[in-house]
């Protein structure tokens, strides 16, 4: 028979291991993410370098496909798991965090290429900073790392900086995932 205190303690244990689960769990899906974008922005930071007069048709083509195989995933998630990690309130607030970026860098402000791309980096991972206060010391890491780095590339990679944004950026979220996947 256990006592008040060994119930408890055992309770807690019980309480500590179903919440690493869920990060864990949380921590595997993220990754996939973060390893599917390190991938497309790395691929649209080089076309970019490569081929700036075709960058912006190139980046819709990017986001396009970054959204369609984020949804695949997260079906596939779903149903290897059996848990949602991305309900409509969470796509809703996705939806309003882009919308909000997208008025002002193209909207309000009048950003040269090189801007956008130092906007939308650190404007991504200004969230993934945000949310790591609630989900983890990785994202935080993974936000003030790469948002640091986009700074250093913006002031001092001249003509290199969409190469130094395929490292960084892409990079970093591809890091970010491989760390998060074996965490």
């Amino acid at each position: 028979m256990m006592d008040r205190h060994q119930a408890s303690s055992a309770l807690a244990d019980v309480t500590d291991i179903a919440r690493r689960v869920r990060q864990s769990m949380f921590y595997r899906h993220a990754s996939s993410m973060l390893m599917l974008w390190g991938v497309l922005t790395a691929v649209g930071y080089v076309v970019a370098f490569a081929a700036p007069s075709i960058a912006g048709t190139s980046w819709i083509v990017v986001v396009v496909l970054g959204i369609v195989a984020s949804v695949a995933t997260g079906i596939a998630n779903r149903r290897r798991a059996g848990v949602n990690t991305f309900d409509a309130r969470t796509a809703a607030a996705f939806l309003l965090f882009v919308a909000f970026g997208f008025v002002w860098s193209v909207g309000i402000g009048t950003f040269t290429p090189r801007q956008i791309g130092a906007f939308w980096a650190s404007y991504f991972m200004l969230a993934y900073t945000l949310a790591g206060l609630w989900l983890g010391r990785a994202f935080v890491a993974i936000g003030l790392g790469v948002t640091a780095l986009t700074l250093v590339g913006y002031f001092f990679a001249g003509p290199w900086f969409n190469l130094w944004m395929a490292v960084v950026y892409g990079g970093g979220l591809l890091l970010g995932g491989f760390w998060m996947r074996h965490n």
